[in-house]
């Protein structure tokens, strides 16, 4: 397969009117939970400006994706997931990009298995990822206090796939929240993610 670089002044593009997409990764099972609030309020924040086919808010967990085999099947054939899924449409959709919010719950100290499915894909694409310049979000919802080490895990994991694939992580935010609908009802907070946008415009 063949990839162009797509390398991009952001801000100046989305000033000029030039066509842009962002994509939003929920990484959560509960579409009425504090993940996907979250991830609304930063699509909120960031709608202004963009034609609505710029933007979108993939449900992870509303599409089939099957774990990696290890079977090195996309290296051989250009890049594409082997398995009879929805590997090839997302990776396609995550190349295509400018910018990724990553959100997820927290499931025992990491990130969800259906957002974890979707990063151990992006493996299909390795070399043609590493080629793009992309700006990086990551939402993470958990239960308990934020001094838990759980929050720092996950991030760290971000910080590692970005640095690898040479993209920029520009916000990193961590909620503590358990019942639906706790964070949605608290309005300084979605005012936080509702300004997500600025940090990618830096």
């Amino acid at each position: 397969a063949e990839y162009k670089d797509r390398n991009r002044n952001l801000a100046a593009e989305r000033k000029g009117g030039i066509t842009m997409k962002v994509l939003i990764l929920n990484g959560s099972p509960r579409m009425k939970g504090n993940t996907k609030a979250a991830l609304s309020a930063v699509a909120d924040g960031i709608r202004e400006g963009l034609k609505p086919e710029e933007l979108e808010i993939y449900d992870v967990s509303k599409h089939k994706l099957s774990a990696c085999l290890a079977c090195d099947g996309c290296k051989r054939n250009g890049g594409t997931c082997v398995q009879p899924d929805d590997t090839a449409e997302l990776i396609q959709k995550i190349y295509d990009a400018d910018i990724l919010v990553f959100g997820t719950p927290v499931y025992f100290w990491g990130m969800s298995a259906q957002l974890k499915m979707v990063v151990d894909k992006l493996y299909s694409r390795d070399g043609a990822l590493k080629k793009l310049d992309k700006k990086v979000g990551l939402v993470t919802i958990g239960a308990a206090a934020l001094d838990d080490p759980e929050y720092k895990l996950i991030e760290d994991q971000m910080v590692c796939i970005c640095d690898h694939f040479g993209w920029k992580l520009t916000f990193s935010y961590q909620v503590s929240a358990w019942e639906a609908g706790e964070l949605e009802a608290d309005e300084e907070k979605m005012s936080v993610f509702r300004g997500a946008w600025e940090s990618m415009e830096e």
